[in-house]
């Protein structure tokens, strides 16, 4: 389920009810409009359920009153019309959307569901002049539909946070000056500029200026880009540290922004529902059943002689009230109730029931690496000193060099520095100069100190080795010599590792990650985590792509979950059987997702599915033990020892032990 509100749906993906369509359309739009002062508010088709079924009880106790005062027993209810309309009309105004569902299901092919016996078991219930039991039925029904609902988080998936991403203006050359336009009005071959701080409104070729873009929001990578005249500029980009002209390549309407929009509305489309346990028990149970009332009805008046067809016709008929499934529509869905309540508890905010059924029938989990498996902030992680140089000096002459940069990767030496205890080295006065997407360039007692990328040492013509990076590294060189690198990353958070762990051992047998970062980065990360499989240098819809492979690839071996904190994991956060954000992400992740870790922590993951295998062991426990009550009061209807009532309070007893069994999965 994709944090679906209502009623769930089968495999066909048909609604199960007749008023699931307009019941979706309503929430989709009380959703939009939003209550102004951000209040909750029952949805217009909840407020009808809820008086439909109040009119309903009402007017049958009501019928009741009246029939008892008249004198008249429960089955002789049929000699008053009077009071057979009345029960005929609350009735009705209780069950008619279960009715029309079953009788759609069937015209579709999907007979034996739970619908089917619920309406052919009151219908019985009416043939035999049980009419309040009939009643009593859908009543039971639509209000444990109703707390399935209740237990459903409000919100449904939105992408309008996504739209944050997208600049409201775009600052265009228009007559050889800077003239500020829609995006929309920006076309292929116009310049662009982009100050610093501001986002890039439309994918383009940066062709004057230099310095480095804050991709994350598309990309999930942790370090700045550097960015020079022929580098890609995708819309979403952040200009960090200098104004940046480029040419568009491509109108808004088709940008990387765009595209992201656009495969979170498909991913949400093309998620298949996971269907609900007590749906599939209800494939066999139903089934079963009613072949067994039909055999009651009629083996015995052939096979044995003297045996009446009424007879046993009216045995059947009190069979199928008897199996109604009354304490399984209240018990099971507050069964999920208490799973989705104790896991709020604990800061897992799940978003409806069958999302707990996916998480327990986890097989595959995916997770992204920046700001989920690892805290998401630089540190320095090596320092590796050429020959002739010690540590403090290659880290204290790179401190130096940045002592006036607001980069992300300077901050992490400066930091790293402060650890030491000591004062921090400083570049002579007017001496400093930052080269934008390259580095920094300093005298620091006199001696020319330059620390940067790669590409930087190649322009100042500083002799040094050229080998494969192994991750982000700052190259320091001093005084015209190379003087060594320094290793900087994110670090994977403390409990990454035994999350990762305590999901095998809760029986998930692939654990992958996908990613937008380097592979260096990646495989890093993946070694001390301990995954084997990794895929690196994603853009979103790359992730998406793979994820829908593994989702081929693991076709009835269990669900696929995917964890993700950023912009760029929402379009896989919807297709994923069950889509996990971390609460710190990104509001697209988090609308975009089925379950909130509030904490952020990666052992939570881990959690979640425990919570969900718990829960479903109460709800297992709670079929079983409804189940073999019904069993031993069926076989005692075959054998016409049961009466309607008898029945109805062993299934009302059933329900109510099953209620306090469900309360456990709130602990």
């Amino acid at each position: 389920m994709s944090a679906d509100i209502g009623r769930e749906c089968g495999d066909d993906g048909e609604a199960c009810c007749a008023s699931c369509a307009a019941h979706e359309k309503a929430r989709a739009e009380a959703f939009k409009a939003g209550p102004a002062d951000g209040k909750r508010r029952l949805s217009r088709e909840t407020r009808l359920q809820i008086a439909s079924l109040a009119a309903a009880s009402a007017i049958a106790v009501g019928g009741y009153l009246v029939q008892a005062a008249a004198g008249l027993p429960g089955a002789a209810a049929w000699l008053t019309p009077a009071s057979t309309l009345v029960f005929a009309a609350a009735y009705l105004l209780a069950g008619r959307d279960v009715l029309l569902a079953a009788a759609k299901n069937v015209a579709r092919g999907r007979v034996f569901d739970e619908l089917f016996l619920m309406s052919i078991a009151s219908l019985g219930a009416f043939a035999i002049g049980a009419m309040e039991e009939a009643i009593g039925v859908m009543v039971f029904y639509k209000v444990g539909e109703m707390l399935q609902e209740g237990a459903a988080d409000e919100s449904r998936r939105s992408i309008r946070s996504l739209l944050a991403m997208r600049p409201d203006k775009a600052r265009v050359s228009r007559d050889g000056q800077w003239v500020d336009c829609l995006p929309e009005d920006v076309v292929p071959g116009d310049l662009v500029l982009v100050r610093p701080g501001e986002r890039v409104p439309v994918d383009g070729i940066v062709v004057e200026g230099a310095g480095s873009f804050d991709t994350s929001s598309m990309t999930g990578e942790s370090a700045p880009r550097a960015a020079g005249a022929g580098d890609d500029a995708l819309s979403g980009f952040i200009a960090l540290d200098a104004a940046i002209t480029l040419r568009a390549e491509r109108p808004a309407s088709e940008s990387s922004a765009a595209r992201i929009v656009a495969l979170v509305e498909n991913a949400s489309k093309a998620k298949a529902r996971t269907e609900l346990f007590i749906t599939r028990f209800a494939k066999w149970y139903t089934p079963a059943v009613v072949v067994g009332a039909l055999l009651v009805a009629i083996a015995p008046p052939l096979l044995v002689p003297g045996q009446r067809f009424a007879d046993w016709a009216y045995r059947a008929l009190v069979m199928l009230v008897i199996s109604c499934p009354c304490a399984f529509v209240i018990s099971v869905p507050l069964g999920y109730f208490g799973g989705l309540g104790g896991a709020a508890k604990r800061g897992i905010l799940i978003k409806g029931a069958s999302v707990l059924d996916a998480l327990a029938d986890a097989g595959t989990v995916v997770f992204d690496k920046t700001g989920t498996l690892t805290d998401g902030s630089f540190s320095v992680r090596e320092i590796s000193p050429a020959d002739g140089f010690d540590e403090e000096s290659l880290l204290g002459g790179a401190v130096a060099a940045e002592t006036h940069s607001n980069h992300p990767l300077a901050v992490a030496i400066r930091d790293a520095w402060a650890s030491t205890g000591k004062p921090r080295p400083v570049c002579d006065d007017g001496s400093y100069s930052e080269i934008p997407g390259h580095g920094a360039v300093a005298l620091v007692g006199g001696r020319r100190v330059i620390a940067g990328g790669d590409r930087l040492l190649h322009i100042e013509g500083v002799p040094h080795e050229c080998r494969p990076a192994a991750g982000t590294e700052i190259h320091i060189a001093i005084a015209g010599r190379y003087a060594g690198r320094i290793g900087v990353g994110d670090a994977l958070k403390s409990d990454g590792k035994s999350a990762l762990e305590r999901l095998r051992g809760l029986g998930v047998r692939r654990i992958a990650m996908l990613t937008g970062d380097s592979g260096a980065a990646a495989d890093r990360v993946a070694a001390e985590a301990g995954i084997d499989e990794v895929h690196h240098g994603l853009l979103p819809e790359g992730k998406l792509e793979r994820l829908e492979a593994i989702l081929g690839q693991e076709k009835g071996r269990g669900s696929v979950l995917f964890v993700g904190d950023g912009v760029n994991d929402a379009p896989v956060l919807a297709r994923a059987d069950a889509g996990i954000a971390m609460g710190g992400g990104s509001d697209a992740a988090v609308e975009s997702a089925d379950v909130v870790l509030m904490s952020g922590e990666p052992s939570r993951v881990a959690e979640a599915v425990e919570r969900a295998k718990r829960t479903r062991r109460i709800v297992t426990q709670n079929i079983a033990f409804a189940l073999g009550v019904k069993l031993a009061f069926l076989g005692l209807g075959a054998l016409g020892m049961a009466a309607m009532w008898e029945a109805v309070i062993a299934d009302v007893g059933v329900a109510l032990l099953a209620v306090l069994n469900s309360s456990r999965a709130l602990r």
